[in-house]
């Protein structure tokens, strides 16, 4: 049975990283702050894997973002999934080329989801996460696109069912209501997914500490839990919360922490 899995999402705006509350964004800062408050040699001991979302609301620069994934992969040893207005086999070649070890596709699955079954003939399923945007509205599970502004009128289990029929290799279920609140993760959607799902479930959208995670990881149908609040985790925040999950019997992969200082018991 596959481990169950710590990941860390940076949402990506216009040359900065961003802090994103119910898909309203605020920039935290750039590059040079997002390495000086976060040690990637050091934290990639401590999550499984990281996704970089290009979440810019104008026009997108691809060689821009490209240049900060370059900058990231270049002192994270973990995998990387990337993801942000895919829609050509240029930006996804550029994407690869520059760090990534994974796509992230969205709005794409809906509007080309014929362009998804290509990727995944080239890439595999593995390196093909496809990411859902959902919220809750009188207990029916909406789904939107395009950085979260536009509803698409087909059921949630209807659109699970067209996604994993495209051999996806992931699915990111992103709550829109929990998103950057703090408030732990939003598990009622996951009730609709039918047995028949086989491909790991990622849990997002309202992690702000390591007791949510906990949470997330001990759901049967949770195969890994995501946050993007950047405060939360800040410094030793993500060495901390590992060694709580370990310590409360989650699953994870346990590497050698010797080389990574201070990892004392978050309150």
């Amino acid at each position: 049975m596959a481990k169950k899995r710590l990941i860390f999402t940076l949402l990506y705006n216009d040359g900065g990283f961003m802090l994103s509350r119910n898909f309203r964004l605020q920039r935290a800062g750039d590059i040079e702050w997002l390495k000086s408050n976060y040690n990637f040699k050091n934290i990639a001991f401590t999550i499984d894997e990281l996704i970089i979302l290009d979440v810019s609301r104008n026009e997108r620069n691809l060689e821009r973002f490209c240049d900060h994934i370059k900058v990231i992969a270049e002192e994270c040893f973990i995998p990387i999934a990337v993801g942000g207005g895919i829609t050509s086999y240029e930006q996804t070649k550029a994407i690869m080329n520059y760090g990534a070890d994974k796509l992230v596709v969205n709005t794409t699955l809906f509007r080309a989801p014929d362009f998804v079954k290509e990727l995944i003939s080239t890439y595999g399923s593995q390196c093909i996460i496809a990411s859902i945007d959902v919220k809750r509205q009188n207990d029916q599970t909406e789904i939107y696109i395009d950085n979260g502004s536009t509803k698409i009128e087909v059921a949630f289990d209807e659109y699970i069912d067209r996604i994993t029929n495209l051999g996806i290799g992931e699915i990111y279920l992103n709550s829109m209501d929990r998103d950057g609140t703090g408030h732990g993760y939003l598990f009622d959607f996951l009730g609709q997914l039918k047995s028949t799902v086989k491909v790991p479930i990622i849990i997002a959208g309202g992690a702000g500490n390591w007791h949510h995670l906990l949470e997330g990881l001990q759901h049967d149908l949770v195969d890994a839990a995501a946050t993007a609040n950047l405060f939360n985790f800040i410094g030793q925040g993500f060495p901390n919360a590992r060694k709580q999950l370990l310590e409360s019997g989650i699953d994870l992969a346990r590497w050698e922490t010797a080389n990574i200082p201070d990892l004392k018991k978050s309150h």
